[in-house]
């Protein structure tokens, strides 16, 4: 097992380290239709080879020992590496609406989304709700979802689909919530509300122009926050701000975000939300505002210094990416005040690093590399912003968020999850192998235990719930998938849902970089982009007792 050395405290050169391929070609990543086009393979993009990378021992690490900062000292054995795994294909999937919203507009009609519900009733008069049992309105092919279930095995509650005649690089569905017993997704120009229970259209709040950026969170009493263009066509900018209350449907207030500087570019904006306030940050600027009124809070500072161009919240703390004013362009991560912006304190990267994931705000931890060298480190900051811990381990840790290598806005990796003082990490699934969820104690670095997905599944973290770690066991052609808890000093899983084999499994398998949820008892997936050319696609599904 490998130390990560503790990056020296000196300046660095942030430069471009995680940058992502250009806009996917028309289709990119999902599947041609066919008889069953909601169980149709993915096409997806091909994977970049796993660079072995080797972290030599450094010093000023956490806790006795040494040797140099990163970039120098000796090489460890092959035995002691640590390969980190940029799944640079993957993560350009994940940016596509972002790279895709300038040109996602237009189209004949809005989307008008069914539900399929494997249930036995007579079919509705409304076009929306179909039973699953083959006899329903769905406008595509239907059948039984819970044919071929097996003993032991739990239900599809309801399958969502859509047929959208849209523009050509397709259209996005990136916003999902889960608010009592409604799931809200945006699809597009539409946030719709659903019935969990059945799939039951409860609401829809349509918006002027396409969707374009989301905040994953909501506030106690159920809002979040929404971006949309500010038009038509390909010359537009996602510069208008929305707070929707996800109970109701109903909008709260509107309005557009104004610009801090003469290159505010409003490209691709990512949002965050703590307390009462929400930051929007884009491209090098960034700003907040109140949810509960729209009213501006701060922006971020510009001038000599080291200024934030990015904020990123969670756990009740909120971070900020900074950039410096100096020859070197030195990166800094900020403890920040989400009321008033200020700076509580700063941790400087090592030269010529950048930080490329962020694993957990609250703990802070990081994921840092050098774009030149290749070296990275995954390091733990305390409540002084002082690193306390470097991760070590073996395996392939595939990351599933990061720079975009144009915009600066990163969000908090969903494939991590942080309770308490441990970090779980999935590693990379190779084809055909199976991946394992890794645990890591945040004081000493070292990882504690290691849970296989078994055969040639994949498990992927979703939460932590009472001191047990909640992971997706996704579902493979023949076999649905599982909903595991897993206990916090590691062991066998439980099994909390077993999806249902025979119909269901290819269509569940064939959910492309999905937002996946447990809530009560239910496991929902949906898709966070259609094609929308004309044919029936699946939207949103859900499983429960």
């Amino acid at each position: 097992m490998t130390e990560l050395p503790q990056p020296p405290n000196q300046p660095s050169t942030p430069s471009g380290y995680g940058h992502l391929p250009g806009p996917p070609q028309q289709g990119y990543g999902f599947p041609p239709q066919g008889e069953n086009p909601y169980a149709q393979q993915p096409a997806y993009p091909p994977q970049p080879p796993t660079v072995p990378q080797q972290w030599p021992a450094g010093p000023g690490g956490p806790g006795p020992g040494s040797g140099s900062g990163p970039g120098s000292g000796p090489a460890s054995s092959k035995k002691n590496k640590l390969i980190v795994l940029v799944a640079a294909a993957v993560a350009a999937a994940l940016v596509l609406g972002g790279v895709g919203y300038v040109a996602l507009s237009g189209g004949d009609e809005d989307p008008k989304p069914v539900a399929q519900q494997p249930a036995d009733a007579k079919p509705s008069a409304s076009p929306s709700v179909d039973k699953g049992d083959g006899n329903g309105d769905g406008g595509g092919p239907q059948m039984d979802l819970n044919a071929g279930r097996k003993q032991g095995e739990d239900k599809v509650l309801w399958l969502k689909t859509t047929k959208i005649d849209g523009p050509g690089m397709g259209v996005d569905a990136a916003g999902q919530w889960v608010i009592g017993d409604t799931v809200v997704k945006t699809l597009w120009k539409n946030l719709t509300g659903y019935s969990v229970t059945d799939g039951k259209e409860k609401w829809t709040l349509p918006f002027p122009a396409q969707i374009c950026s989301v905040a994953p969170q909501t506030t106690a009493e159920g809002r979040t926050v929404v971006m949309y263009r500010d038009g038509e066509g390909e010359n537009t900018s996602c510069t208008q701000l929305r707070v929707v209350d996800l109970k109701t449907g109903k909008e709260v207030w509107s309005k557009e975000v104004p610009k801090e500087g003469l290159f505010d570019i409003f490209t691709s904006p990512t949002l965050s939300m703590i307390g009462d306030t929400v930051t929007v940050s884009r491209g090098g600027n960034a700003s907040a505002f109140k949810i509960s009124n729209g009213d501006k809070l701060f922006a971020s500072p510009v001038g000599d210094g080291c200024n934030p161009d990015s904020y990123e919240a969670g756990n009740g703390k909120m971070i900020a990416l900074a950039t410096c004013s100096d020859e070197d362009s030195t990166a800094e991560v900020h403890g920040i005040d989400p009321v008033t912006g200020a700076k509580g304190w700063a941790y400087r990267l090592p030269a010529k690093f950048k930080v490329t994931s962020i694993y957990s705000v609250n703990p802070t931890v990081i994921d840092i590399g050098n774009e030149q060298t290749k070296q990275r480190s995954i390091v733990v900051l305390g409540p002084d912003g002082k690193q306390t811990a470097t991760l070590a381990g073996e395996g392939s840790f595939a990351v599933g968020c990061g720079d975009t290598g144009l915009f600066r806005s990163l969000a908090t990796c969903p494939s991590a999850v942080v309770d308490g003082n441990t970090l779980y990490l999935p590693t990379a699934a190779g084809t055909g192998k199976a991946n394992e969820i890794v645990a890591f104690d945040l004081t000493t670095g070292k990882d504690k235990w290691r849970v296989p997905a078994g055969g040639t599944r994949t498990l992927t973290p979703l939460k932590a719930v009472n001191g047990q770690l909640v992971a997706y066991r996704k579902a493979e052609e023949d076999q649905g998938g599982e909903v595991l808890s897993i206990p916090a000093a590691g062991g066998t899983p439980t099994a909390l849902l077993r999806h249902p084999s025979g119909t269901a499994a290819p269509i569940e398998r064939t959910f492309t970089l999905p937002k996946l949820d447990y809530v009560d008892g239910r496991f929902i997936i949906s898709s966070t982009h259609l094609r929308a050319q004309g044919q029936d696609e699946k939207l949103l599904m859900v499983f429960g007792k």
